[in-house]
């Protein structure tokens, strides 16, 4: 592992691999280790994953609840240590790729985005909130049972709930990137991102999956609708946790379309 200071944080971030820099953003309450079966595919790139602000090994700092702080974090990562990059986000990781190729001066070479939302529904804001509230008043074993149940609503193929949840866990910690990542995505309720989409002049590919409740179909349509040229991919068989589901499919399918991107 290795570890790099930006700002007010101390980002945490696995690397291998060599060629061109590929920036992996894993979703809310994940943190690098869930891009474990998905790098190891990405042959021919230097990969760095991420922990994202308060996730895993990467401090908190003084959070303040905005994608715009999430996606500040990611452009100081590409310009203090990779330089101009391919980013696969995931999840929130799709939301701060999203915000942060809206920058005229961005250095998202290539942008894959899956499982990803530009705007958030009243019941979603609800359902972040809720989480929120839980941690807050240290109610950890409510928001351990309501973790696991989202969980196990994510994954549709026979999978050992229990351990990905405690992976999860794990991942949050005190939970402080939890509740700011959260916050940030209630944000976008009243802020969604489509109204920025079309300042997005970088390739884009949208991955999203058939069995996915949390983020459905038309999440990834009004994206793809919004940014002109990207295209939309989807992988059959898996609900939102895709890398649980299907890792072989997924892997393969980020890893060809990185390599077609590249090539072109």
């Amino acid at each position: 592992m290795s570890s790099v200071e930006l700002d007010d944080i101390t980002v945490n971030y696995s690397l291998h691999g060599s060629g061109p820099p590929v920036v992996l953003l894993h979703g809310l309450a994940e943190d690098h280790r869930s891009w474990d079966g998905v790098a190891d595919r990405l042959r021919g790139f230097t990969v760095y994953a991420l922990d994202l602000r308060g996730h895993g090994q990467t401090t908190a700092g003084e959070g303040t609840g905005t994608l715009t702080q999430l996606s500040g974090d990611l452009d100081a990562f590409l310009r203090s240590v990779t330089g101009p990059a391919a980013v696969v986000g995931y999840s929130l990781g799709g939301t701060i790729g999203l915000r942060a190729a809206t920058e005229p001066d961005t250095l998202i070479s290539h942008l894959i985005a899956i499982a990803t939302s530009s705007v958030v529904g009243s019941a979603a804001a609800e359902f972040f909130a809720g989480r929120i509230a839980q941690l807050e008043a240290g109610d950890t074993s409510g928001f351990a049972a309501g973790l696991r149940d989202d969980t196990a609503a994510q994954i549709v193929t026979p999978s050992d709930v229990d351990a990905v949840t405690a992976r999860r866990l794990d991942a949050i910690g005190d939970g402080s990137g939890y509740i700011n990542a959260a916050r940030a995505m209630i944000g976008i309720r009243s802020e969604p991102l489509n109204p920025l989409l079309e300042h997005v002049g970088i390739p884009v590919d949208i991955i999203g999956a058939s069995d996915d409740v949390f983020c459905p179909r038309r999440a990834s349509d009004i994206i793809v609708e919004g940014v002109t040229g990207s295209r939309y991919h989807e992988i059959a068989g898996a609900g939102h946790l895709i890398s649980v589901d299907q890792p072989d499919a997924y892997g393969t399918l980020i890893a060809r379309l990185l390599g077609e991107r590249q090539s072109a």
